[in-house]
């Protein structure tokens, strides 16, 4: 196998930065759920602009070990711009090793390492033009990017309207309550609010309702037709998603309307070939490109290309590790490779030879990826 080497270059684009915490609160009346706001200072604001419906991923140290995880951002583009305020949603994981963390030690003055915005779970957004109807199915913690995306959506189209459908267990886990609610009474009639509780026994919201096929199947065949919504949102966990997207496609939603991001709680274990009677790669020779420099490394055979590149190139960006981000994405240039999973690439990102590393093996002896292009 030929030896790690490296060329000088330009500075790389996936750098962590330091930003310093103002506020951890929580954001469900059960605790099961934090916000965390950082202040991003006037020079890195222009690195940290994002569209409605991203995320960021955060990098911190637990027990010795490096850890990351990626979080949507609930709070809006307006916000950053006038006073630097960056803020994510996220749900507590028993057994996690960051969200406890950030839910229960981290206090206003500590500083955390943050990636810049990244994702596709957003629209265009157009004041002059725009009068569309936006409708949003989440599930739990799916309500983070949704928040920004109607936050966002109804201050800057004045003639869109947005729906909102959210589901959680009970009132007291839902999350942001407060600030869904401060939207109700500033858009009126312009935002449509259904909440669905599968364990709730008061009457707030639709009691004993998963968001699951035939409870979208009643909504569709009511209060919301599919045939009045413009662009669909869908974020929570797998099984709400693909079953949603599937009963959109019985209703002749067209693909193109409809954004899907699912939320995971906890890492995965190494995916399975896509082919399940596919032999694992043999093994190849990756050539990366990186923040301007240049590294040739072995693939060890079963390796995705991001473990080999992470043994030698530690820099590499990642977070979810299970296809659900993006955060790992490079192009191809040359060989070929085939991931095992993809939750957040677009057709047309793949047909552009874009890959998700964490997702990826070999196809061919060697592999060319390339990081730094857009």
């Amino acid at each position: 196998m030929t030896a790690p080497t490296a060329t000088t270059g330009a500075p790389a684009r996936h750098d962590f930065h330091a930003l310093t915490v103002t506020a951890a609160a929580p954001a469900a009346d059960d605790h099961s759920a934090v916000a965390v706001t950082f202040h991003v200072p006037a020079p890195l604001r222009a690195t940290f602009a994002f569209a409605p419906g991203q995320y960021v991923t955060l990098r911190a140290h637990r027990e010795g070990t490096e850890v990351r995880r990626a979080y949507s951002l609930c709070s809006t583009p307006r916000q950053l711009d006038a006073d630097g305020t960056l803020r994510i949603g996220v749900r507590t994981v028993d057994g996690g090793r960051l969200s406890p963390y950030l839910a229960r030690e981290l206090a206003p003055g500590d500083t955390l390492d943050v990636l810049a915005p990244q994702g596709h779970f957003t629209t265009p957004l157009d004041p002059g033009h725009h009068r569309r109807h936006y409708a949003a199915l989440a599930a739990g913690s799916g309500i983070t990017p949704v928040l920004s995306l109607a936050a966002t959506a109804l201050a800057t189209e004045p003639t869109s309207t947005f729906t909102v459908v959210y589901a959680n267990r009970s009132a007291a886990s839902a999350m942001f309550t407060e600030e869904l609610a401060d939207l109700k009474d500033r858009y009126g009639r312009r935002l449509h609010l259904l909440r669905l509780f599968s364990r709730e026994t008061h009457h707030i919201g639709l009691p004993h309702q998963r968001l699951d096929a035939p409870t979208l199947r009643t909504l569709l065949a009511g209060p919301l037709p599919a045939a009045v919504v413009d662009t669909w949102f869908l974020c929570g966990p797998q099984a709400m998603v693909g079953g949603a997207r599937d009963v959109l496609a019985e209703q002749g939603v067209a693909a193109a309307t409809i954004h899907a991001e699912l939320f995971h709680t906890q890492p995965d274990t190494p995916p399975a070939p896509a082919d399940g009677t596919r032999a694992p790669h043999p093994g190849a020779e990756l050539t990366l490109r990186h923040g301007g420099h240049t590294s040739t490394v072995p693939v060890e055979p079963g390796q995705t290309l991001l473990d080999a590149g992470l043994a030698h190139r530690p820099e590499l960006p990642f977070s979810c590790l299970n296809g659900v981000c993006a955060t790992c994405r490079a192009r191809v240039v040359g060989g070929r490779a085939e991931m095992a999973s993809n939750w957040t690439l677009t057709e047309e990102e793949i047909a552009d030879n874009y890959i998700l590393t964490c997702q990826a093996s070999p196809l061919t002896p060697t592999v060319d990826l390339d990081y730094d292009v857009v």
